[in-house]
């Protein structure tokens, strides 16, 4: 079920937004695996949030929900990691899942330039610092941000000053994870099974 798709020339407004409260890490993994189960090829998720804020291991939870290689850690050296779909994990035959940290890219040209239009219609794409990067991919997208409880405004001035924690750590404080669904794609919410064990704000 593929989310890509020419994308509006008008500002995109969200179809829905749900807000969960995950009080450990393990929260956001599993918040993570089970999103996966509505996850298809051509879909597309944008993750915000500082450093620690839970980013990486949502992903990790994906990872593990749609039977990818393992192995998945914050690409921020690297740019763009591919994990592919095994053929004895849970989803045979599933999407690969390419993991991205924008960070380092300024624009939507630059993210332009490692192709990911080439994988967008046959894997999940994560983009971590994706905000107003990658928007023109797809007209349907999942935007996903994440604030660490010790100080909620955190996230919007780290994205403000462009400034980074690098001493943060993913630990189990708690974290509010607020989900948008933008495009056709996702005109209405995952549903009831994205809920359970994390606590709707």
């Amino acid at each position: 079920m593929s989310g890509a798709g020419k994308p509006s020339s008008q500002p995109a407004q969200a179809n829905w937004e749900e807000t969960f409260s995950a009080t450990t890490a393990e929260q956001t993994h599993a918040l993570g695996k089970r999103l996966a189960g509505v996850l298809g090829a051509g879909d597309l998720l944008v993750l915000s949030g500082e450093l620690g804020a839970g980013k990486t291991t949502f992903t990790q939870g994906l990872g593990e929900g749609l039977g990818v290689r393992d192995g998945i850690i914050s690409p921020t050296f690297v740019l763009v990691r591919i994990h592919p779909n095994l053929p004895d994990g849970p989803r045979p035959g599933g999407p690969d899942l390419v993991h991205v940290d924008a960070y380092r890219l300024g624009s939507a040209a630059e993210i332009d330039d490692i192709d990911l239009e080439n994988t967008l219609d046959s894997s999940v794409t994560v983009v971590e610092w994706g905000h107003e990067r990658v928007e023109h991919l797809s007209e349907s997208r999942l935007e996903i941000d994440f604030h660490r409880a010790i100080g909620l405004g955190a996230f919007s001035a780290t994205a403000q000053s462009g400034s980074l924690d690098f001493d943060a750590e993913d630990t189990d404080e708690p974290r509010t994870i607020v989900m948008r669904g933008y495009g056709p794609r996702w005109a209405a919410a995952p549903g009831p099974a994205t809920r359970e064990g994390t606590a709707p704000c």
